[in-house]
């Protein structure tokens, strides 16, 4: 199979991922589980170079052979696109690509929450959507940008490495900038945004001090920015964002995330119990009330996590609460209930 033929294939079994790797035959991720395809040999050096190479400009195969590593985004024929990293590991060539859905799901098709709505609706601050690799981060922010393009007059401005969902605006206008093709670098494309006019901007994940630093400033300055992190809750995420900074600017960041900060979304994936085993996102959502902002400036980030479990009359929701909601909501079995819940009390109220 070429690539092309595995895309397809990829696409037909409703995989989220595909694998290139040397040693193996080409392997497709499904509802989370990994899967060798039927009948196809392990790969070779030869044959990973012949299949990768085969998709890459001259640019991006320079790009490749002297960094050893790129990403990028492919359309196969249909318009459905991948998301691709290609790489080298123990002198070997090696892909991942991750399948992007052509059609942009709704908030509602991701299962999201009133106060999610909510959060679309804000004209500045910050909203930090965070979770592990391949947990539909990307999913819940174009679901939300989706969101405000259909139901408000702005213009947004999003960065991305690579571009994945292709927005067509409706009620606003959308410019969507790509690193290595439409901007050197995340923080040189911040840097040059308020040129452009925008209302809102998305950064499609903050990976250094300088973006994570260029979207409070944004944040603060009167526009609505949304980004990504690779954090696990919204303590966590406070904490990273706080330690990446020197200690002799911490307080001061302090300070400017308590005023700038609206909201921390954290998500995972969790095994669905349809039949086709969709996996249904489940969330934790911290907003920066006053007295979370309080405890962001006092340094007292070990005390957001029992804010969040009883504020749940202000829109705050704990991962486990929102479990239970998918159990008793039809969408998770109790078996997986009881396996992610992490206070014991709630497991035996299901």
């Amino acid at each position: 199979m070429d690539l092309n033929e595995i895309f397809e294939l990829a696409k037909k079994k409703k995989a989220s991922d595909i694998h290139i790797i040397v040693g193996k035959p080409p392997i497709l991720r499904i509802n989370g589980l990994l899967n060798e395809i039927t009948g196809e040999k392990p790969i070779t050096p030869t044959m990973s170079e012949h299949l990768i190479f085969k998709l890459l400009n001259p640019q991006q195969k320079e790009r490749l052979l002297q960094e050893k590593e790129l990403d990028m985004s492919v359309e196969i024929a249909d318009e459905t696109r991948f998301r691709v990293n290609c790489h080298y590991e123990k002198d070997s060539l090696g892909m991942v690509a991750r399948l992007v859905p052509a059609e942009i799901p709704t908030l509602e098709d991701i299962h999201a929450n009133e106060i999610m709505h909510e959060l679309t609706k804000l004209d500045n601050g910050l909203v930090l959507v965070t979770g592990p690799t391949g947990h539909g981060k990307s999913t819940t922010l174009a679901a939300m940008i989706d969101a405000i393009n259909s139901e408000r007059s702005a213009h947004i401005v999003t960065l991305e490495d690579p571009t994945e969902f292709i927005f067509k605006p409706k009620k606003s206008i959308i410019r969507q900038r790509q690193l290595g093709t439409d901007m050197v670098s995340f923080e040189s494309g911040l840097k040059h945004i308020l040129r452009q006019d925008p209302n809102i901007i998305m950064v499609g994940e903050m990976r250094d001090l300088e973006t994570i630093g260029s979207a409070i400033t944004l944040a603060e300055t009167g526009h609505l920015v949304l980004a990504t992190l690779h954090t696990q809750t919204a303590a966590q995420t406070i904490d990273r964002i706080i330690d990446i900074f020197p200690p002799h600017q911490q307080d001061q960041i302090r300070i400017q995330l308590s005023m700038t900060l609206q909201a921390v979304i954290s998500q995972r994936l969790l095994p669905g119990r349809g039949e086709d085993g969709k996996r249904v996102a489940v969330r934790e959502i911290m907003l920066n009330t006053p007295a979370v902002a309080n405890m962001i400036r006092e340094n007292k980030i070990s005390q957001i996590k029992s804010s969040i479990q009883t504020s749940a009359g202000e829109g705050m929701l704990t991962m486990d609460q929102d479990i239970v909601r998918a159990y008793k909501g039809g969408l998770i079995d109790k078996e997986t209930a009881e396996t992610h819940i992490s206070d014991p009390s709630l497991v035996r109220k299901l």
